[in-house]
C-alpha cells in the first residue's frame, strides 16, 4: 500500500486531571494537585504524600505515595525530586492511574487535553491512502469517534458513514476510549477536505519528549472542556 501521504495528530496536555474524592471539610468532591509533595522521615523510614487542594474550600489533603518505606528503597534522584517538588514528578503522580486506584479516588480528565493536527494539504478524495498517526502526550482516555470528528471536522453521522463505506480504517472501535498512540487510514473518494501544511510528516517519536508544538503551521483544534474524554 502506498503510504507516502502521512499526517500527525497529537493529543496535547492542557491541564492536570482533577482528583475526585470527598473533602472532609465541605461537600466538595473535586481536588486539584497543589504542585507540592511532602516527605516525612522517621529514622530510615519515609512517608511521601502528593498534596491536593479542594477546589471548593481550598483545604489541603494528602494522597499517600509511599508509606513507611525504607530510605534505601528509593533511588536518590527520586528522593531529591520528591523533596524539591519536581514538576515532572508531580505531573506523573497526578496522572497515575495506579496511585488513584491505590488511594480509592477517581481522575476526571475533562478539560485536560486538546487536539493538534498537522494534516498535509492533500485532498481526501485522492485514491492514495492517507495514514494518520495519533500520538498521546498524556494518558487521557479519549473516545476514538470524538477524535475523528474533531480531526476531520465532520459530523458523527459522516464518520460512521465513512467507516461503513470502508473509507476510514481504524483499529480501535469507535466507541472505545484510546489513551495510547495508534494510527488509522483514510481513503477516497469523498468530499472531506484536509487542512494544514503541505509537507508530509515523518512518523512521530515519543510525544512525551517532543516539543510542545508540532510546528509553526499547526492547526490547533480546541473544544469545550466538557467534550474531553467524551
Amino acid at each position: 500500500m502506498n503510504t507516502d501521504r502521512k499526517a500527525l495528530w497529537a493529543v496535547r496536555q492542557s491541564a492536570l486531571p482533577t482528583v475526585v474524592r470527598p473533602c472532609p471539610d465541605c461537600p466538595g468532591t473535586r481536588h486539584r494537585p497543589s504542585g507540592r509533595i511532602r516527605v516525612n522521615a522517621s529514622g530510615k523510614l519515609l512517608d511521601v504524600w502528593l498534596l491536593l487542594s479542594c477546589a471548593a474550600c481550598d483545604r489541603t489533603s494528602k494522597a499517600p505515595v509511599h508509606e513507611r518505606a525504607h530510605v534505601s528503597s528509593l533511588e536518590p534522584a527520586r528522593l531529591v525530586a520528591y523533596e524539591t517538588n519536581d514538576p515532572a514528578v508531580v505531573r506523573e503522580l497526578a496522572m497515575s492511574a495506579s496511585l488513584a486506584a491505590k488511594n480509592g479516588y477517581g481522575l476526571d480528565w475533562a478539560g485536560t487535553w486538546e487536539l493538534e493536527t498537522r494534516t498535509p494539504l492533500y485532498a481526501l478524495d485522492d485514491p492514495t491512502p492517507l495514514r494518520v498517526l495519533v500520538g498521546f502526550e498524556l494518558p487521557a482516555p479519549v473516545r476514538v469517534e470524538r477524535l475523528l470528528m474533531l480531526g476531520l471536522g465532520v459530523s458523527r453521522t459522516e464518520i460512521r458513514r465513512m467507516i461503513g463505506d470502508g473509507r476510514i480504517q481504524v483499529p480501535p472501535a469507535l466507541g472505545t476510549k484510546a489513551h495510547r498512540d495508534f494510527e488509522f487510514t483514510v481513503r477516497g473518494p469523498g468530499p472531506v477536505e484536509a487542512v494544514g501544511h503541505p509537507e508530509p510528516l515523518e512518523a512521530p517519536t515519543d510525544l512525551r519528549t517532543a516539543p510542545s508544538r508540532v510546528g509553526p503551521h499547526d492547526t490547533r483544534l480546541r473544544f469545550p472542556r466538557s467534550a474531553a474524554g467524551a
